[in-house]
């Protein structure tokens, strides 16, 4: 890792912070802000982190205008990540082969796209259980950007096979095809039906991960919790509630399983030191997540993030739009 940047003119910048934040439509419900400022403040770093609601029909005028101001970069959330790849001066290979960029550095008034999903999931699988692709066989479920990035990380990091199944057959195949051409694994589709054969498509799997948004009400499960057993590991990257369906169920039958939340605290980690040239404080991220994901909970979606040394709480987000002039 590389020392600490600075911010234009210097340590603090000339004209206070160092801007970073993050475009969404809608992005109330972001609880970044939380996670990056409160790293920030760790460090003692003069950044800060704003969230934007940004319609995909400004993104353009939204990027010129962050490079106009000085910011060292943004994160992108839905509907955002793909679209920005056509605006991107340079793309990193990861965000070009998961097609999506979900972060954005500035320098020099160049953008450059990353996409810190897949490397996030990784690390959230190291850290948590030291849990390493290579050689294992594995069912992603779902076929959506954050399937595409789990499944490219998974095919890069040496997985022996990966069984990707969805509603849309058809996006499954895509998926799949896309998958194989760039790495070494063994990568198939299957339909999700109501009679899914789940029995045999899970022999031998090594891990589950639920990409789709099945999971996000309490009652739902995208598989039958009864077919699963240990040793498979389970990751539902739904985050909210903090404990799905699946995961509770599964945990119940010795099952070792857990959420988004890992995926998430270390995507955000991996934007924070392509920004500053710092390790993050991951531990800090967390805790600050947790926090504000509490509070969300409890009906208030407030973020709370500041500079260094202030914390300011935004009821709304900065909505930005493109207008003729």
């Amino acid at each position: 890792m590389s020392g600490p940047r600075q911010g234009r003119g210097g340590a603090k910048g000339r004209n206070g912070p160092v801007l970073t934040g993050v475009f969404g439509d809608p992005v109330e419900h972001s609880l970044s802000p939380a996670m990056h400022n409160a790293a920030f403040r760790s460090l003692g770093l003069p950044f800060l982190y704003l969230k934007f609601r940004v319609p995909v029909s400004s993104l353009r005028a939204a990027l010129r205008g962050v490079r106009i101001l000085g910011f060292r970069g943004v994160n992108l959330t839905i509907p955002l990540k793909e679209a920005a790849l056509g605006l991107m001066d340079k793309l990193t290979p990861q965000a070009e082969r998961v097609g999506a960029v979900n972060t954005v550095t500035i320098e020099g008034g160049r953008f450059e796209g990353h996409n810190t999903d897949g490397e996030g999931f990784l690390r959230s699988l190291r850290e948590t259980w030291r849990f390493r692709p290579r050689g294992k066989r594995v069912m992603l479920l779902g076929a959506g950007g954050a399937a595409r990035a789990v499944a490219f990380a998974l095919g890069g990091a040496g997985a022996r096979e990966i069984v990707i199944v969805n509603r849309t057959p058809g996006r499954a195949r895509s998926l799949a095809r896309a998958v194989a051409r760039a790495t070494r694994a063994s990568v198939t589709a299957a339909r999700l039906w109501r009679g899914t054969p789940w029995e045999r498509i899970l022999e031998g799997a090594d891990l589950i991960v639920n990409a789709t948004s099945v999971g996000m009400k309490r009652g739902e499960t995208p598989v039958p919790p009864s077919v699963v057993r240990p040793p498979i590991r389970v990751v539902d990257l739904v985050y909210s509630p903090p404990t799905t369906k699946l995961v509770g169920a599964v945990s119940r039958r010795g099952v070792r399983a857990m959420n988004g939340e890992g995926m998430l605290v270390h995507q955000g980690a991996l934007a924070f030191e392509r920004w500053t040239g710092m390790p993050a404080p991951v531990r800090i991220m967390r805790r600050a997540f947790r926090s504000a994901m509490a509070g969300a909970e409890k009906g208030g979606m407030r973020a709370h993030f500041g500079g260094p040394r202030a914390c300011v709480t935004f009821a709304r987000p900065i909505e930005f739009k493109s207008r003729r002039v």
